[in-house]
Formats: C-alpha cells, structure tokens, sequence
C-alpha cells in the first residue's frame, strides 16, 4: 500500500506567530507531499512494496531514493505531530523524569538541543530520542537522515525533531535560525511527546 500525505493536524495559520502560514502550507503540501510522491515511485514494484516506513529506513543506507524520501516522508510525519497553538510549556510525568535524568534538567535539555538544531551544518534535523537502555539523547543528522537508520551516529527512536532545512523558517527568519528554534519551543506539544516516550519505552520492553 502506498504512503500517503497526513493531512495538518491545524489550519496552516494555526503556529503563528511562531511558524508563519505560507511556511506551512509550501512545507507540507509541496516538500512533504514531494517526499511522499517520491519514495512510492522509489518503492513501487520493488521487494520494498509492503515494508513499513521503520523497516524501509533501517535498510535504506545503500538506496539513496529510499534514504531521502522516506526520512522526508518520516521525519515530517514526525514534526507536524509534535507541535500545536496551544503547545509550550514543559513536559510532566515520566517524560520530565527521563529528560532530568538524561540532562540534568529542563533547561539544560533546551540547551542540548538548540546547540544541536543550531550546529548542525546545512540542512538536516535534531533530535530527543529513546535508545535501547530507555535513556534520552540528543543528536542530529543531516539531510532527511534520522536516527532509525543505520548511519546514524547516536541509534534511538526519536520523539521529538526539528528542521532545521531553510526551507522550514527561511520566510519568516532569514538567516536567523536561533530565533526559529527558540520559538519552536512555544509551540512543542508536550503531551504528544510524551505519548511518543511511552510508546518507545514499551516498544523496547517487548523486543
């Protein structure tokens, strides 16, 4: 079955001010829905017709249309889920824990991770990921890569992700990409990352 475009869980204008409407709407119906298209050309008629987008990502090292697309495809899916108009704040429960524990607190997570999203040379992503001991790390890859792929320098399932592509703040920030990543804060939905740490940590517990 193909991949399909998930459709915005909010109007384009809906982040505003922090992400701007026209971002949104080239975002998503045009790079993402570009993505899409692509990996189900890569896809079709192949032994990969079929596989999930997890298992397609942890092969797709040697198959650079597989690699592109379906982290593009992933990694937005990913991003539009953690974020909403009434997000901010922090995180609570078990997931404040972990994030304590893996950094020392709140704060320091926030700075670990914009160092991360602002040092990443070109385009790519950062990342709050779950690794296989159920602890927290941030990281970053480059390009549509992701930590589920086998290159990816810290293995985790991720959780929370940023783009740090021009194309996901260029219209609103310029060059000005600390200011886009300070802002994405106040608009993380904690509670759907939180959903996301359970499920990761459940997951590893029945491999």
């Amino acid at each position: 079955m193909a991949f399909t475009l998930p459709e915005l869980p909010y109007a384009h204008d809906a982040l505003e001010p922090h992400i701007d409407a026209r971002t949104m709407q080239i975002h998503h119906g045009k790079h993402h829905n570009g993505y899409t298209n692509k990996l189900n050309a890569a896809i079709a008629g192949t032994e990969h017709e079929g596989k999930s987008i997890e298992e397609l990502l942890a092969t797709a090292t040697d198959n650079p249309a597989i690699r592109n697309n379906g982290g593009g495809y992933y990694n937005h899916c990913l991003f539009w889920s953690v974020m909403s108009p009434t997000g901010g704040g922090a995180p609570t429960g078990d997931l404040a824990t972990a994030i304590d524990s893996a950094f020392g607190s709140f704060d320091e997570f926030k700075a670990a991770f914009s160092k991360a999203a602002a040092t990443r040379f070109g385009s790519g992503w950062a990342w709050l990921g779950v690794k296989e001991d159920n602890s927290l790390c941030v990281s970053s890859t480059p390009n549509q890569d992701n930590p589920l792929m086998a290159q990816a320098d810290c293995k985790c399932t991720p959780i929370l992700g940023i783009d740090v592509w021009e194309h996901a703040y260029y219209l609103n920030y310029q060059n000005r990409r600390g200011d886009y990543v300070a802002n994405f804060f106040n608009v993380v939905n904690w509670e759907a990352v939180s959903k996301n740490y359970a499920a990761a940590v459940a997951s590893s517990a029945t491999v």
